[in-house]
């Protein structure tokens, strides 16, 4: 799906990076750089990232949790075929829905994959929402135990009938550290807590320290933010273009593996309520509009709270111009 905030400005011809304008030439330019476009979904930052990247004649490391499965499409509003031709793209496509990834593996594929750019490029784009794999990208993350996979699939059965009171309870009784200090009102980072406590011991909390990884190449970070009802409207006409786009038909493709990790997501989880007679179609599609708002919300939270991020909107003609100027500081 194309994102439904195209950039209204035009870019200029890409200069080259030892050329920007703004360079003086007494000073030596940074070393190499990766600039993050960061915000919530249907905000416009595919287009964003993609003028970036082509003004710095660079590559995109995609952030995004679910865009980087193959057989998930409509629902996670991948990049269109042109828009993948015309600028190169990691982590798009490069997964299958019954891999693992964990913020951990997409740290290590990242670093690798920066380095991969870093060897033509002075600079590198890194777009997304997940907040999680950006932090694990810039600040690092320890290493999480291995959890087997029928503990894994063991405490999503018991979320599955007894939901997220039985979840709170549970974390309560097992791991009052993350009970007490963790995101309690969202289920897939609960049942990851609990799973890690089961296996581990110790509270997932231990694996999160506050020391930041040291790399060897700067950062600039730069998040979007539209006024909410307008990104409520976004995101309205943005799942009603999905459903006219084939997601009920692509979702039912998918009930075999509705199971897996990779599949509790917005966009697929409802319409298999739907197809367990559990809800209406209507209904089902409401519910994505409600939880992808919900989940957006979450988003702005995660990004407001790390105050090196640098705000704009995304038809903002200041963007370039501030890249330019902190790449020359």
């Amino acid at each position: 799906m194309n994102s439904l905030n195209a950039s209204t400005f035009r870019v200029k011809p890409p200069l080259p990076f030892n050329k920007l304008k703004n360079h003086n030439r007494t000073k030596e330019l940074l070393k190499k750089t990766v600039i993050i476009i960061a915000g919530p979904t249907a905000v416009g930052k595919t287009n964003l990232a993609i003028d970036v990247a082509k003004f710095f004649s660079t590559s995109i490391i995609s952030a995004d949790s679910r865009q980087c499965y193959k057989e998930l499409n409509i629902a996670v509003a991948k990049p269109t075929a042109d828009q993948l031709a015309t600028t190169p793209h990691y982590f798009i496509n490069t997964h299958s829905i019954q891999d693992h990834i964990t913020a951990v593996g997409y740290e290590k594929y990242a670093l690798q994959s920066v380095n991969e750019v870093f060897e033509k490029n002075d600079l590198a784009v890194m777009v997304g929402g997940t907040g999680l794999y950006i932090k694990a990208f810039c600040d690092g993350l320890d290493e999480i135990p291995l959890v087997p996979l029928e503990t894994r699939n063991r405490i999503k059965e018991l979320y599955n009938e007894n939901g997220i009171d039985w979840l709170i309870k549970e974390l309560e009784r097992e791991d009052p550290l993350y009970a007490s200090g963790g995101e309690m009102q969202n289920p897939q980072r609960m049942m990851r807590a609990l799973e890690v406590k089961i296996v581990s011991g110790n509270s997932i909390m231990h694996f999160q320290t506050n020391q930041k990884a040291i790399r060897d190449f700067n950062i600039i970070k730069i998040a979007l933010e539209i006024p909410r009802e307008e990104l409520n409207n976004n995101i309205n006409i943005r799942v009603d273009a999905m459903v006219a786009a084939g997601l009920v038909k692509e979702a039912e493709a998918l009930i075999p593996f509705k199971s897996l990790n990779s599949l509790q997501t917005v966009g697929y989880q409802e319409l298999f309520d739907f197809f367990d007679k559990k809800n209406s179609l209507p209904d089902s599609i409401s519910q994505i509009k409600q939880h992808t708002r919900n989940y957006a919300k979450r988003q702005m939270t995660w990004f407001k709270k790390d105050n090196l991020f640098h705000w704009f909107t995304p038809h903002s003609n200041q963007i370039i111009p501030f890249i330019e100027k902190q790449l020359v500081k």
